[in-house]
Parts: C-alpha cells; sequence; structure tokens
C-alpha cells in the first residue's frame, strides 16, 4: 500500500526573539498598550454567556525573516471569557492556550472554546480560552467576507474576491504568489514557538502567574507544536529554567493528537518522495526554499490552496445567511481551474463521472447549508482531515459516491487508507436537473421522519450517534471571526523543519528533554479521527467524532448529554 498525501502527512503531525519578549514583559502597562489592540466580536453563537475578543499584539519579526507587510508584525488571537467573569486576563483562574492544526487558524476554535468556558462556568470557575493565530494568517484579505457579513449579501464578497469590487476604497489584490511570500520560508518551528512564547511573556509579564494559570495545547500539528514548545529553551542560558517553555504552562492538552515531537503514525519522519530534497539534508532544503523549488507555503492544484480556503468562508458565510436558500455558488463565482477541478473532485460519485466531466455539481440544486455539507461532512469530503459530522442529504435519490475511492474498502483489504479517507461511507446526490437537496442537520438524523439513507449493502449511510456537529455552528465558524477557521499560507518550513529537527540549526533550542513529561496532560481524541497512535490509558474518546468535530460539535449531543471534549477539558482545567 502506498503512503498518504501530503495533505495527510501535515495534518497526522501534522515573536520575535526572547530578548523582545523580556523587554516588553519589562516595559510599563501604558507602553505595553501601545502596542496592542482589543475588540469585540460579534456572534450569532447560541452560547451567549461567553464573550469573544480580537486581540492584537506588535511583536515585529527579526529582520532576518527579510521584507514582508507591516502587519505580519503584529500577533494575533481570540479571546473567549465568561460575561461575568474578570475583566483582566490575570484574575482569570485559568487561560487556556491552544495552537491550531494545519491549514487552521483561531477561528476553528470558536465552538470549543466557547463550550470550554461554558463548562467551566457552570462548575464555579472562570476561565479563558485563547485560540492563536499563526503569524501566516497576516497575508489574508477578510474584507470580502466581512462585508458580506456585515450586508447580509454572499454575493458582495464573491464580487469582491473575484469582480473586483471595491469595499471601502479597497480592491482584492489577488492571492499572494511563491515569489510574494518569500519571507515564509525563515518562519518556521523556531519562529512560531518563540511567537507563542512572545505572545505569552506579553499579555501576562508574570512567570509565576503563567506557570500557574496557563494550559498549553492545540489540535492536530498543534499537539506537536506543543511538544516543542515544552521543551525550548527560550533565553539561551540552558542553565536558567524560569523561560522555559514547560514552565509557562502548569498543563497540556491535545485535541485529536498527542503531545509528542516528531510526525504521529509516521515514526516520526516525512516520507522523501514528499519533499525530495529532504534526503540531501537541511543544506538542500534551504536552498531549494531561496530558489523558490520548495514552495513556501502549502498549497495542492486544487482541494488544498489559498483560493479553496477562502470558498470555505465564502461557502460558510452562505449557509450562515441563508441556510435553506437555494446555493448559486458554483455558477455565480467565475469558472476557473482551481474552483472547477475541485468541484469536479468533491462532487463527482465516481471515476466515469470525474472523467468524463457530467453531470457537475451545476446540473444540481442544493441548499447553501446543503452545499457547505457537501464540502466537509465525513460522508462528502473524501480526505480525513477536513471532515466533520454534520448531519446527512436529504430531499432526493442518494447514492454511494465511489470516487476517488470505493465505500467497501475493508473488503478490498485497503482498510489502512481510513487514514486518509476517513471511516464513514460516501454519499451523493443522484438527480441531476431534479430536486432541491436539503440538510439534515445532526440533531435530525434518526428523527421520525429521517427516511433512513442507505448505501448499496443496505446499511444505513449514518446513525444520529454518528453526529455531532451543527451545520449552522459550523457556518458560523468559517464566516463570523476576524481571524477565520482557515490557514491559507501555511509555512512549508513547519514541515520541513518537524521532518529535519535533528539537524543542526532548526530545533536547537529544544534541550528541555522532560518538559513534555513535567506537567499533566488530557488527551481528548475522535472516536473515528485521525487515530494518533493507540488508545492510551486516561484518554478522554468523544465516540462518532471526526478529526474536526473536536473542534466544531454542539454544546448538547443527540443522546442529551454535554458535550464530552469541552465538558474534560474544562474539568481539566479547574480541578
Amino acid at each position: 500500500m502506498g503512503r498518504p498525501s501530503l495533505p495527510m502527512v501535515t495534518v497526522a503531525v501534522l515573536a520575535a526573539s526572547a530578548l523582545a519578549a523580556g523587554a516588553a514583559a519589562a516595559a510599563p502597562a501604558g507602553a505595553r498598550e501601545a502596542g496592542r489592540s482589543e475588540a469585540p466580536v460579534a456572534s450569532g453563537s447560541p452560547v451567549t454567556e461567553v464573550s469573544e475578543s480580537v486581540v492584537r499584539v506588535r511583536v515585529p519579526l527579526p529582520a532576518s525573516a527579510g521584507p514582508h507587510p507591516e502587519a505580519c508584525d503584529w500577533l494575533s488571537y481570540l479571546r473567549f471569557r465568561h460575561k461575568d467573569g474578570p475583566a483582566a486576563s490575570a484574575d482569570a483562574d485559568r487561560i487556556l492556550v491552544a495552537q491550531p492544526g494545519i491549514l487552521e487558524g483561531a477561528g476553528a476554535f470558536g465552538s470549543v472554546a466557547r463550550n470550554t468556558v461554558a463548562a467551566a462556568a457552570a462548575r464555579g470557575r472562570h476561565i479563558e480560552f485563547w485560540a492563536l493565530d499563526r503569524r501566516s494568517n497576516c497575508l489574508e484579505d477578510g474584507t470580502g467576507v466581512r462585508a458580506g457579513l456585515e450586508a447580509g449579501d454572499v454575493h458582495l464578497a464573491v464580487d469582491y474576491y473575484y469582480r473586483q469590487r471595491e469595499i471601502d476604497g479597497r480592491t482584492f489584490a489577488g492571492y499572494q504568489t511563491n515569489d510574494q511570500v518569500k519571507w515564509l520560508q525563515n518562519v518556521g518551528l523556531e519562529q512560531t514557538v518563540r511567537d507563542q512564547y512572545d505572545l505569552m511573556a506579553a499579555e501576562l509579564p508574570d512567570q509565576r502567574a503563567r506557570k500557574e494559570k496557563m494550559l498549553c495545547g492545540g489540535h492536530s500539528l498543534g499537539g506537536v507544536l506543543t511538544a516543542y514548545f515544552a521543551e525550548w529553551d527560550f533565553d539561551g542560558n540552558r542553565a536558567t529554567t524560569d523561560d522555559a517553555g514547560y514552565n509557562q504552562c502548569s498543563g497540556y492538552f491535545a485535541l485529536d493528537t498527542r503531545i509528542e515531537k516528531g510526525l504521529p503514525g509516521l515514526g516520526g519522519q516525512v516520507p522523501e518522495e514528499w519533499v525530495p530534497l529532504l534526503r540531501f539534508g537541511a543544506g538542500a532544503v534551504d536552498v531549494g526554499f531561496e530558489a523558490g523549488v520548495v514552495p513556501r507555503a502549502l498549497s495542492a492544484p486544487a482541494v488544498v490552496n489559498t483560493e479553496t480556503m477562502n470558498l470555505l468562508a465564502i461557502a460558510g458565510l452562505a449557509a450562515n445567511l441563508a441556510p435553506d436558500g437555494r446555493s448559486d455558488l458554483a455558477t455565480y463565482i467565475p469558472s476557473g481551474f482551481n474552483q472547477d477541478t475541485t468541484f469536479r473532485l468533491l462532487f463527482s460519485k465516481d471515476y466515469p463521472t470525474f472523467i468524463k466531466g457530467s453531470p457537475t455539481v451545476r446540473d444540481f440544486g442544493f441548499t447553501n447549508a446543503a452545499a457547505l455539507g457537501g464540502l466537509l461532512d465525513d460522508n462528502s469530503q473524501p480526505l480525513a482531515f477536513m471532515q466533520a459530522s454534520a448531519g446527512f442529504w436529504d430531499g432526493g435519490k442518494i447514492v454511494d459516491k465511489e470516487f476517488p475511492a470505493p465505500n467497501n474498502l475493508e473488503e478490498l483489504g485497503l482498510g489502512g487508507l481510513t487514514r486518509l479517507l476517513g471511516t464513514e461511507k460516501k454519499a451523493i446526490p443522484d438527480e441531476p436537473e431534479g430536486p432541491l437537496y436539503t440538510w439534515r442537520n445532526y440533531d435530525r438524523v434518526g428523527a421520525p421522519d429521517d427516511p433512513v439513507y442507505r448505501s448499496k449493502d443496505g446499511t444505513p449511510f449514518t446513525a444520529a450517534g454518528k453526529e455531532v456537529t451543527d451545520i449552522a455552528e459550523l457556518a458560523r465558524s468559517l464566516s463570523e471571526h476576524p481571524l477565520d477557521f482557515t490557514e491559507h499560507y501555511f509555512p512549508t518550513r513547519m514541515v520541513t523543519d518537524i521532518a529535519l529537527a535533528g539537524a543542526p540549526g532548526i530545533a536547537d533550542e529544544a534541550v528541555h528533554e522532560g518538559g513534555v513529561t513535567a506537567n499533566p496532560v488530557i488527551n481528548l481524541q475522535a472516536g473515528d479521527g485521525l487515530g494518533f497512535g493507540d488508545p492510551q490509558p486516561g484518554d478522554v474518546i468523544a465516540p462518532g467524532y471526526q478529526h474536526i468535530d473536536v473542534l466544531t460539535a454542539s454544546a448538547v449531543q443527540n443522546d442529551g448529554e454535554p458535550e464530552p471534549i469541552s465538558a474534560n477539558l474544562a474539568a481539566f482545567a479547574v480541578e
């Protein structure tokens, strides 16, 4: 069996100097505030007891990073706190600091953050949840999505990105090319863990308070980054430990990941064929970046690139504004290679359909909610690391989707491919020019009016226990946050650094080898997720969850019980 593709690898894993951080920590409050902003974020979330704000802190990149936009000299995060809790983070009982996974932004944590803060408040404790946005997200232009949300018009967003419509005197400059993001080749593992340290130190200057109050963790790749953070020495003096990563946290949390270095499930290594220059060592990789041979931002011709990440936000916006309205995105968005190929890959029911190119997604009628479900639901989206369990198709004939792989992988002896494609059978509408296909939300699967759509082998495609994410919450997470759900320009340097971490000059400061075991950890795993190793004693397993569900699952589940990931994370934080 061949190895999985690069996107799966990076998911299966997968500012400034410490001196600057120390200066920020020592500066008086007024000086710090001059380089800090915080603004409230409006939300339609049903978890109304939690307040959200976007915080930006000026932490300039070192000169060695090379020329870059001024906006990239700021670090940002979404701050979630209970409306009855203290206004100052320093007065909170605990602060959870979360690193996103691959191709993720801070907005991906919206639901789990709100649910966790609310669950802690029910226990009488006021905690905060900080969802970090990596520095590369400074390159994103969310103007169109924000304007579309404010105006209640998804076409405004599409026109901004595709028809040069001006909004507040600004027009879209286009998606940045490899040559335009050259500075990203210098934003890898070291810069990322330093960014987290600098932000934590700037926001909570007292190291003893950080050690007492802060919990460090993340989702997917965020678990790997947390492990390196725990072992990192941030002041250049290995004999001192107040600056060590593990002494900035009182505990660790892993969301469908592990707090461990390397690439889980792959023996800690990136297969050489994914980045051929790896076999020649770190020096060759540096040459490849400098020459532009190695892409500076992770990208593929379709499905995984800057444009498709933005398309997810637009689809989320449409489903947020008018979930039952008829989707016209496939026709209103101008035709182009990237979006046409993506639609063809995601909405072909079998190989003959894909090769022939007919029928296309434009031949079907979908509501906006159904269109979003078709993009990300685990019974439709073919890549496991992008799957959520948000309900099922409804309103017409549904058949097995057997592209890019058949649904009987186990029978064919290809069960190992579920790491790449997910555990659930794929399904797709099969009546072109037919009915308007709708979306049966997670809490309506198994209801008395559910027709129970079945695979060709006679078994139901899904059941109530397999559905956990509200499609409306998923739509809000994709479109409402000023720091969005996806990461458009993920630095490839992060992958190569982790793969070559043993080479000189890459992770030289990860010297505190006991850092990962120095604090207690909670492992919160998706029952049908990526499977980062065998279950371990004490793991919290959420049945039916996919990789994204640990972030997006509804506060109340189909069995009437509280959402288990956030409930257990809140208990860990307060106890």
